[in-house]
């Protein structure tokens, strides 16, 4: 009797050492996945437009698309050299696939006549709340010669409220059915909550997709009528960053 109670007991206590283990190896296996998921590089094939969506793009308004530069396109910092308490040599990384991010956006098509031509998703805006000495010459990098990035606003065309610098979008169009705000802060786009998408600020993440991720609804909302029909249904996600 007293054999059988000790067997019971041991293969209870090898039961629970088994199912103690078999709850680790899941949960290693749940993490590991999370981790292939979450920086999975997103592929996103340029295919041609239906005769349906080229007509649908010709009768809607075409669309602009406001980027910030820092935390957002772009980390940059100073080695600490100042002149007039200002840094004078910024060392500039550009956020993963920010490149192709852009090169998306300004699609290049064959005419009938066979020479090549800009298609763009959208204009091209830069709005920074950066000084424009500086704020110019990460654009002109970012342009890389291709004269998308023409259209630029620095901190002079921002208003300082509360010690934040706000952008008004209504500076870049009047009808703000039709401009989308990126950007990693929520208090630059206060005032325009409905036109924004919201980013998480980038610093250093060599595995961030989360400019690729962002092509999939910057392609949906080029045919909407008012961005705002969209985008408002997204507020919430704006006091996660």
């Amino acid at each position: 009797m007293l054999k059988t109670r000790q067997c019971l007991l041991g293969i209870r206590s090898l039961l629970g050492m088994a199912s103690r283990i078999w709850g680790f190896i899941l949960y290693m296996l749940r993490k590991h996945l999370r981790t292939i998921i979450q920086y999975q590089t997103v592929r996103y094939d340029l295919l041609p437009l239906s005769p349906i969506s080229r007509n649908r793009l010709n009768a809607v308004k075409r669309k602009i698309l406001v980027l910030d530069l820092d935390e957002t396109l772009i980390h940059s910092h100073h080695d600490g050299v100042v002149i007039d308490k200002h840094p004078v040599r910024f060392f500039v990384h550009k956020r993963p696939h920010v490149d192709f991010f852009l090169e998306v956006l300004i699609i290049f098509v064959r005419s009938p006549s066979r020479h090549l031509q800009v298609s763009q998703w959208y204009e091209l805006v830069v709005f920074t709340a950066s000084m424009e000495i500086y704020g110019s010459s990460v654009a002109d990098r970012l342009d890389n010669n291709r004269g998308i990035l023409k259209r630029r606003y620095y901190r002079q065309h921002c208003t300082l409220d509360l010690g934040s610098y706000i952008k008004d979008l209504s500076v870049v169009h009047s009808d703000l059915s039709s401009i989308v705000i990126l950007d990693n802060s929520p208090g630059a786009y206060r005032n325009h909550p409905d036109n924004a998408i919201p980013i998480k600020s980038w610093f250093s993440d060599p595995s961030d997709t989360a400019l690729l991720n962002l092509l999939p609804m910057l392609d949906a909302l080029r045919f909407t009528a008012d961005v705002r029909s969209v985008l408002s249904r997204n507020l919430h996600q704006h006091r996660l960053w």
